[in-house]
């Protein structure tokens, strides 16, 4: 079938509406415009983010204003002292984390942070460690794996 031989629908194609041209069109007198104001004159347009003189919303959300890097990775944060519940030998992944319940929300990378002490022996697999993090796991025995 060719483009030009395609019959629309009966009621696809509708006329626009024609203001202003007689009452008896159905849209004279004031063609939709109502009565006096700055939008019924011609070429009376309002500014976008115009709130009628009073104080723009823009202007009083200060905290809406600056910069959000959308390339930003946000971490899983776990503590030390989350993984020293864990029996000693254990290999600590992400996963295991979520099984027990000690990630939530979205599948974020995980990063280990040096908050409290590591008494065991465990291997820890993440995607971030902090410096203490680090020292503390060696120091109780226990090897790191970035992922």
């Amino acid at each position: 079938m060719m483009e030009h031989l395609i019959v629309p629908s009966p009621g696809a194609r509708r006329s626009r509406k024609r203001l202003g041209r007689g009452d008896s069109a159905g849209q004279g007198s004031y063609a939709g415009r109502g009565i006096k104001g700055q939008k019924s004159r011609s070429g009376g347009s309002i500014m976008r983010g115009f709130e009628g003189g009073q104080l723009r919303m823009i202007k009083g959300l200060p905290m809406k204003r600056g910069f959000n890097n959308t390339f930003k990775t946000d971490y899983a944060l776990v503590k030390l002292d989350t993984l020293d519940a864990f029996a000693a030998g254990t290999v600590i992944t992400p996963d295991l984390l979520r099984e027990r319940g000690l990630l939530r929300g979205r599948r974020n990378p995980v990063k280990i942070l040096g908050d409290g002490q590591l008494t065991k022996s465990v291997t820890v697999a993440a995607h971030r460690f902090t410096r203490s993090a680090r020292e503390k796991i060696a120091a109780a025995g226990g090897t790191i794996q970035e992922l």
